[in-house]
């Protein structure tokens, strides 16, 4: 569910019409609904209700301040995975002991920035980096806390760019090397083991492949519990997906994910962890963009956009699905006609859908894609010397840009001409 509804024939953003915003903002930018984010956290928070627990947003998915003390005011921990994203997090308010640092490349620099400012516990990749969290966390004369990072050979049935759990991927530690990874942090000076971390990949739309990783991360929890260990939190990582298309089957709700949770570790007393991203702030954002052609090809009509793949990604980058809507209601039967949706950036790869079926569209009209709020603004850039797109708040009948767009001036003075030139 989200709060981007149609009333009157306009789409409205909770109680703001969208095309006001757009008026005032220009485009393309991206819309985000508070009540949306704030809905969906507290579905993954009430799901585990039935023990210790911390739901940390994946910042990866949207880091947007905004966005981060929006949750963070809910009690939301955070999962990081680079030295700027914890550095956003500790600038939204968010306290160290409720971050948790992911990722497999933690540089020295990274690590201990974290130390320094606190932290929850890093969910450590590789025996490398766990001995490079021991020797800084001496050095600095403090205790680390970790959780290992355990790679448990599942096929999460997702995009094969986004799955992160089967033994070719390049996250965690073998699950049959857990045992000898363990023993080795044990033996570290600096060092305090606190549990278990699993992810096995994004935009998950069963809980088979949940369900098979948590039955072996239980199985491990007794034998490293057997061998001397201290498990006390169990990290399960993220991966809940959420429907991108109105006829896609819907995922399993979080109320069935924590079920299932329940169900396979509630039995070890663990402090659950979890790191949803996408389905908080995945349906909670939108792209609203502008046309600015109607096309007529050979065997085909173009839409032309002034959105662009610097702007959304995801569908060059994955071949990703997103609804595009027109801000005005299509009438009803109105006849459709097929489009191919694409950006004015100098790539065939521009394309946001082939033979899409729309209603009529002119230059100027404003459209609207859906569930674009997850890997949407963070992954944008300035290819073709674009600006960043701005990013907007709506909470209620008040609305706030929370990421200006960049004027030309600014984008290029950013640039620093030799002294020889």
């Amino acid at each position: 569910m989200d709060h981007f509804i149609y009333r009157g024939g306009q789409l409205w953003a909770e109680d703001v019409p969208v095309a006001e915003i757009a008026e005032q903002v220009g485009t393309p930018f991206y819309l985000y609904s508070t009540a949306t984010l704030v809905r969906h956290f507290r579905l993954f928070d009430e799901a585990l209700a039935w023990g210790p627990h911390l739901v940390c947003y994946a910042m990866k998915a949207a880091s947007n301040q905004a966005i981060l003390k929006t949750l963070a005011e809910e009690g939301a921990g955070m999962d990081v995975v680079s030295g700027g994203e914890y550095a956003r997090a500790r600038a939204a308010g968010v306290p160290g002991e409720r971050i948790v640092f992911s990722g497999v490349g933690k540089t020295e620099g990274e690590i201990r920035a974290a130390l320094d400012g606190g932290i929850r516990q890093f969910n450590v990749e590789s025996e490398p980096e766990m001995r490079a969290i021991s020797r800084i966390a001496t050095a600095l004369g403090v205790e680390a806390p970790i959780a290992l990072r355990v790679n448990p050979d599942v096929d999460a049935k997702t995009h094969a760019k986004i799955a992160t759990g089967k033994s070719e991927n390049k996250f965690g530690i073998p699950i049959a090397k857990a045992r000898a990874a363990y023993a080795e942090a044990a033996s570290l000076p600096g060092l305090k083991v606190v549990g278990i971390d699993v992810h096995i990949g994004s935009q998950l739309t069963q809980l088979e492949p949940f369900e098979q990783a948590y039955r072996k991360v239980a199985e491990l929890t007794e034998v490293l519990r057997a061998d001397g260990h201290e498990i006390t939190r169990l990290d399960l990582g993220g991966g809940l997906g959420i429907p991108y298309t109105r006829s896609n089957e819907a995922p399993p709700l979080p109320t069935d994910y924590g079920a299932m949770v329940q169900r396979t570790v509630g039995h070890l007393g663990c402090e659950i962890e979890i790191e949803p991203g996408r389905l908080i702030v995945g349906n909670a954002g939108i792209l609203v963009s502008r046309a600015i052609y109607v096309k007529e090809g050979e065997g085909r009509n173009f839409l032309i956009l002034d959105a662009a793949m610097n702007d959304l990604l995801r569908p060059a980058m994955y071949e990703a699905h997103h609804d595009i809507v027109p801000l005005i209601e299509a009438a009803p039967g109105v006849e459709m006609a097929p489009f191919d949706v694409v950006g004015p950036v100098c790539e065939s790869g521009d394309t946001f859908a082939k033979g899409r079926d729309l209603p009529p569209v002119k230059a100027g009209d404003l459209v609207a894609f859906r569930s674009a709020g997850a890997y949407g603004a963070v992954m944008a850039s300035e290819y073709n010397s674009r600006p960043l797109v701005p990013e907007v708040l709506v909470r209620a009948d008040q609305f706030s840009v929370i990421r200006a767009r960049p004027t030309f001036d600014e984008m290029i003075n950013r640039d620093t001409i030799p002294a020889w030139l």
